[in-house]
């Protein structure tokens, strides 16, 4: 028996309903393009609706998750995966949702509990520390050593800007064959979360106040791809049974093996199968320039790219090969695709055949070019990916053969600033600016600024800021960097944050029209979000931004600046966080 049914067959033991999926587009939420987690379909009776079948309820959701899209081609991303969920709708609360998840990790799945780690809420000035979830969990036999407490950012989880949130409790597994340690560090990243346990009895209302809920619900999330991977003990994630298949169906198209070609056979065995599950949808998603279609088509031409860099033949049915091995792999859980198989196997074949025509357009294209220009500006060759779906690969193999040069920098800029505008349409508002106003975010608004000033003098003046999150406990800092920094690097960016800081800088608001904001040099992110009349905050003669505020007026107020850790957060853009301590 494999380990969705497993999961099922667990919780209607303990007296949970099975629901069905929802599908893939929500039926009535415009705001986002894709479900993307078993709690979205559920949030009217999360918020107290009576929902038909009970108030103890499990399932697996389709679920399709854009945001690391790029991602797709390591060994843990995909688009589509299947979230195992169950809830309780004022029914139970902590106690048994810990002792449930527990139980089948460790009777039923038999993981060993020496293997298993901890995080739960440590409190705030709102909302109190989760010492019930901790002794739920030390009951159980995880020692203290194994919990760890965190803030906001790790563990409260909203279903949006407003509406159902709690605190939750996190369950890491040790994913290493290296001995387990006997003390839990959250950031050490052989620690992987498999289970999230939410806790909801708290509502956000509009002016961002939190009231109790009328009841008490429970909503936990457990990846399928990620556990069955665990379980089986692959660090690859498409070795495990839920992609050996596939791949061995694209190394016998390809006559490759696996192993050196692993990036392009992810990709097409991830974005095959999402097209399949958006292809089978109600909502009848066929290939377009706009919302769900346009993803869709994104993921075909992907695919499509992919397949000729392994040399497949794109006029074959390749596609349609792995298109019915995915659709016979799925269809007793989603009857819907074997249903609807003829009108998938169409969609792939009409979107390749699109795309052939494309490409020779942008040959066509890009041989007008190259009469024209001695080289392949950043403009260019993004209007020959956007338009023509010309990955930078081709269009600098082409301008090679020409002896041309290509700015791949400004291209990477560009595709940058298309994801965050796709990202940013897919959550259907911008998300922005501070979660609050208190004096230590304040600070840490402020510190952004040096930080990305520093951040300039150590890497060099092309060094953007990518994006920000803010909470009480620390300041989080993207910017665009094509290596992970040497410790020599985030020494001496810490060294410059900190003389800032000593040299006691100050900060100086001036209102002006964005056209002359952008003329002086003045540094912003998603400039078109800003009025035509804006504010630029001056720091010293360090640091220029448009930006909304709040600042601190002196940068001596901000104290002693420190990284934590730096990391990536996606292809070409690296992530700090840091702290400011007193």
């Amino acid at each position: 028996m494999n380990i969705k049914d497993l999961y099922i067959n667990f919780f209607v033991s303990k007296g949970h309903v099975e629901i069905p999926s929802a599908p893939i587009v929500p039926e009535n939420d415009p705001s986002v393009l894709f479900n993307t987690a078993g709690m979205q379909p559920l949030i009217p009776y999360l918020m107290g609706e009576i929902h038909p079948s009970g108030n103890r309820l499990c399932d697996a959701q389709k679920c399709v998750r854009l945001t690391d899209l790029e991602e797709v081609g390591d060994k843990t991303h995909h688009t589509f995966f299947e979230m195992l969920g169950n809830w309780s709708l004022g029914n139970y609360f902590k106690k048994e949702s810990i002792t449930y998840s527990y139980e089948f990790l460790t009777n039923v799945l038999k993981l060993p509990k020496e293997r298993l780690a901890i995080t739960v809420f440590k409190g705030d000035e709102e909302i109190p520390k989760d010492e019930e979830s901790a002794e739920c969990w030390k009951k159980m036999g995880i020692k203290e050593e194994k919990i760890a407490y965190l803030g906001r950012e790790d563990n409260f989880w909203a279903a949006g800007e407003t509406g159902p949130c709690g605190t939750d409790t996190e369950i890491f597994y040790w994913r290493s064959e290296e001995e387990v340690p006997t003390t839990f560090d959250p950031t050490d990243d052989r620690w992987v979360e498999i289970w999230n346990n939410v806790f909801m009895e708290y509502n956000r209302k509009s002016d961002y106040t939190i009231e109790l809920l009328p009841k008490k619900n429970v909503d936990t999330g457990m990846g399928l791809e990620r556990i069955v991977a665990v379980v089986e003990g692959v660090n690859d994630n498409y070795t495990s049974s839920i992609w050996i298949d596939i791949i061995k169906k694209i190394e016998e198209i390809t006559e490759l093996p696996y192993e050196g070609n692993e990036k392009g056979m992810r990709i097409i065995a991830d974005h095959i199968r999402t097209s399949v599950f958006i292809a089978a949808d109600p909502a009848q998603i066929v290939p377009s320039n706009t919302d769900q279609g346009y993803i869709l088509r994104r993921l075909i031409r992907r695919a499509i790219r992919y397949a000729k860099k392994l040399n497949i033949d794109i006029n074959s049915n390749w596609d349609k090969i792995i298109a019915k091995a995915i659709i016979a792999k799925y269809e007793t859980y989603y009857p819907e695709l074997k249903q609807q198989q003829e009108r998938i196997l169409n969609i792939l074949y009409e979107e390749k055949n699109k795309f052939n025509r494309t490409l020779e357009r942008g040959l066509k294209e890009f041989e007008k070019v190259a009469r024209k220009q001695t080289e392949i500006d950043k403009i260019t060759a993004f209007h020959l990916y956007d338009t023509y779906g010309f990955p930078i690969e081709l269009t600098t193999e082409l301008a090679m053969e020409r002896n041309m040069k290509v700015d791949e920098k400004g291209f990477q800029e560009k595709m940058k600033e298309h994801q965050e505008k796709s990202r940013t349409a897919s959550a259907g508002k911008f998300k922005g600016g501070l979660a609050g106003n208190s004096e230590i975010e304040t600070k840490y608004h402020t510190a952004t600024h040096l930080l990305n000033a520093a951040l300039k003098i150590v890497l060099g003046d092309d060094t953007h800021q990518r994006g920000s999150n803010i909470t009480e406990e620390r300041m989080r800092f993207d910017f665009n960097c094509d290596h992970k920094l040497t410790d020599e690097e985030k020494r001496q960016v810490e060294d410059l944050v900190n003389q800032f800081i000593a040299d006691d800088l100050p900060v100086k608001k001036e209102e002006m029209t964005k056209q002359n904001a952008l003329e002086i040099g003045a540094e912003a992110m998603f400039i078109e979000k800003y009025p035509e009349v804006l504010n630029v905050y001056f720091i010293g003669e360090i640091s220029k931004e448009i930006c909304g505020g709040p600042h601190v007026k002196s940068t001596k107020e901000l104290g002693h600046f420190k990284i934590k850790k730096e990391e990536a957060s996606s292809a070409g853009v690296r992530r700090i966080k840091a702290v400011l301590e007193d």
